[in-house]
């Protein structure tokens, strides 16, 4: 460039200045390189029809050299396998010609046989004059063949033979010879040969016989198990495979819970590809897998709290922030022992505070007691009553979170969502504050009578507001909510507080039903139920996460063996975080004998809750047409049965059906296709309507009500 100093324009009121980005280009610019031959050659050899797959890189050819090196090993005994099948198959053939059976079959089919049996005589014995005489002439021909030219032609004749009975035996698709009725125990001998992978496929009905598999990746030893990719046939998916699992495990002959079937979704997936992982042996069983929190001092609230491991041995980490947790199971399954594992991450943060309420009434949570900053532990009325008034002051506390952040610049709040700065800054006073219930149907079933601004509820009813209200919009200013049921049904956990909980986990549960209460509606029928895990499987249960985790982003569900950490190493976790808390000057509330209440505004707080709150426990919501009348129809059997064809309700209910398809698929209820027992006991494929989508209908239609109800009584 040149030195000179460029003209400036004068300056002028016409003339508004402005600042430009700019970059220097040369414009003497070096030539594109062109591709030498080699290139072009290699280009032309990865794109040519011509060259086979087998050629085109080194991991193909080193496949299909494995391949070849395998057919040669196995091509001596395959021989010997048909010439064997041939030899049995002609001695059949001439069996069945000998014998004449094709005019005996004919003769039995037109009712002559009797007339027929003298011709039927007549021809055997031909025909077994024919045998003599060619195993004669054959006899004579290699006797000649043998005196001529010695024992060369024995060999030459066995080789014609054998090759003729190999050609005659060998193996055809749909046709794989003679079975045995009663055979050995069908076992896993998982060398994952594609052609076993293919026959699984078939036997469990996810392929057509005609149709094939195609090899994505070639099975390779992962762990503790094989893993292979495969591509379904064109219009197969892979949500049905994931659906049919445990048919595939049937024909892979091993355990469900060994076989771990996955989409392969984002870059590099498509709807009909999907990842099989199978487990050598029982992936949950073992000793109990150490805690890994138990070796740190000191654990940030915002990482995600280490929770277990799948199948494949991978970690399983769950966050907690900006999210909530349900956990459900039978008792004596692990439930406790799975809500402690994200408390202790919590408890190891000095920087959070913890409300924990025990409706058991034992000492599982006793040991929390010396780090929370409030604390309730039994099943009695005061227990109840402590707990309504610690929920209602959280209540408060999200709603003064909520002005306080109002008032922050961008810089600190840019998103209205907390932040790691805003939670540990002291003069906010904005920290992860966790609500942690264990037995919480104890308290959600309390049917005493309250009266909260004039109107008549039960005590359950209100609680079950506030956790709502908590799991809603908590969790933007740093609110975690975390509940523990072994009831996990319907009217334990209202379907207003389970729609805003965001991970699941559910231990082993006794039907399908309280698995989706759960983990959600419909999960059983994506191939995750609760209800199949083994009573000898503690502490195994399927997450449904609401974040990422080691299993893949998206990953819906996952089958997780949780940590474990016994009574003395939970109180050791709990005594470090109470060092730490009187360390860092953050030790408040009951863990520092303050369990002075908070001065609330009960008005504020009912106002926050909505006009909902107070109403009365189990008033019916008047539904929509023809909505009210199928929960009307159906009853308890709502809750029982898993379809409803349509045909059953446009009868009962004495509608069109074509008009009653349109008013309920309104209602974002849409019939489906469903295998039901036939009246032969044939399944056969009728129209109709899966009880849980139905139920999702009632719940969305009653939800949109009473927010309506809610918006109107907000309005002056």
């Amino acid at each position: 460039m040149s030195s000179e100093t460029l003209p400036t324009p004068a300056r002028s009121r016409d003339v508004e200045r402005h600042i430009f980005d700019a970059e220097l280009i040369d414009d003497n610019l070096p030539p594109e390189p062109q591709p030498n031959q080699r290139r072009r050659f290699m280009n032309w050899w990865q794109r040519s029809a011509r060259v086979p797959a087998a050629l085109k890189s080194r991991q193909a050819a080193k496949h299909a050299a494995m391949d070849a090196v395998a057919f040669l090993l196995r091509s001596p005994w395959r021989f010997l396998a048909s010439v064997g099948r041939g030899a049995a198959t002609a001695v059949r053939g001439w069996r069945q010609w000998v014998r004449v059976h094709d005019y005996r079959d004919a003769a039995e089919q037109s009712e002559k046989l009797a007339d027929k049996f003298t011709e039927i005589r007549a021809l055997t014995l031909f025909r077994w004059k024919v045998t003599g005489l060619v195993a004669l002439a054959a006899t004579a021909a290699v006797t000649v063949a043998y005196v001529v030219y010695g024992g060369q032609a024995l060999w030459i004749a066995a080789g014609i033979g054998s090759v003729t009975l190999a050609v005659f035996g060998r193996r055809k698709d749909g046709a794989p010879g003679r079975k045995p009725v009663l055979a050995g125990p069908r076992t896993l001998t998982w060398t994952m040969d594609p052609q076993v992978l293919v026959d699984a496929f078939r036997d469990a009905k996810l392929i057509g016989k005609d149709e094939s598999l195609r090899l994505v990746e070639r099975a390779a030893h992962d762990g503790a198990g094989w893993a292979v990719t495969v591509d379904l046939p064109a219009t197969r998916k892979a949500a049905d495979v994931i659906k049919h699992r445990e048919a595939l495990a049937s024909a892979l002959a091993v355990d469900e819970l060994q076989l771990i079937v996955e989409r392969v979704r984002g870059r590099g997936g498509h709807a009909g590809r999907v990842f099989l992982w199978v487990a050598d042996e029982d992936p949950y069983s073992g000793p109990p897998l150490r805690f890994p929190l138990l070796d740190v001092e000191f654990w940030d609230a915002w990482r995600p709290i280490p929770f277990g491991r799948d199948a494949r041995n991978r970690r399983i980490d769950l966050p907690v922030v900006w999210t909530s947790l349900v956990v459900g199971a039978i008792p004596r399954q692990g439930k406790t022992c799975a809500s402690r594992l994200p408390a202790a991450g919590l408890i190891l943060d000095p920087y959070t505070q913890l409300y924990v309420f025990d409706g058991k009434g034992g000492k599982d949570w006793q040991a929390a007691e010396a780090v929370a900053h409030r604390y309730v532990c039994g099943d009695e009325q005061e227990h109840a009553e402590a707990v309504r008034g610690y929920l209602v002051e959280l209540v408060a506390e999200v709603q003064a979170r909520f002005a306080r952040m109002s008032t922050l610049d961008d810089e600190i709040c840019p998103e209205s969502k907390i932040t790691p700065q805003v939670s540990r800054d002291r003069d906010l006073g904005m920290p992860i504050t966790t609500v942690i219930i264990d037995e919480v149907q104890v308290y959600l079933e309390n049917l005493t009578r309250v009266e909260i601004a004039g109107k008549k509820t039960t005590l359950g009813t209100y609680l079950a507001d506030l956790l709502t209200y908590l799991a809603r919009k908590g969790p933007a200013v740093g609110i975690v909510v975390i509940l523990a049921t072994q009831r996990p049904d319907s009217n334990t956990i209202p379907s207003r507080l389970r729609a805003v909980l965001g991970s699941r986990f559910a231990l082993r549960v006794m039907d399908w039903r309280d698995s989706n209460i759960v983990l959600g509606e419909q999960m059983n029928t994506r191939g995750f139920d609760a209800s199949t895990l083994l009573p000898s499987h503690k502490g195994v249960g399927i997450l449904r996460p609401d974040g990422d985790t080691d299993a893949g982003a998206d990953t819906l569900a996952v089958t997780v063996r949780t940590f474990y950490m016994h009574n003395a190493e939970w109180r050791a976790i709990c005594e470090r975080g109470r060092s730490l808390r009187e360390t860092a000057g953050t030790l408040t509330g009951h863990a520092a004998g303050d369990d002075t209440p908070r001065a609330i505004d009960q008005t504020a707080v009912v106002k926050a809750l909505g006009s909902s709150t107070g109403t009365e426990a189990g008033a019916p919501v008047e539904l929509p047409e023809p909505l009210a009348s199928v929960a009307e129809y159906l009853g308890d059997d709502l809750g029982q049965r898993e379809f409803v064809p349509t045909a059953e309700l446009t009868e009962a209910l004495d509608v069109d059906p074509s008009v009653f398809a349109r008013q309920m698929g309104q209602l974002a209820c849409r019939p489906t296709r469903h295998r039901v027992p036939g009246e032969g006991g044939e399944p056969r494929r009728v129209r109709g309507y899966f009880t849980a989508d139905i139920r999702a209908a009632i719940d969305r239609v009653s939800d949109e009500i009473s927010s309506t109800d809610e918006s109107e009584a907000d309005q002056p």
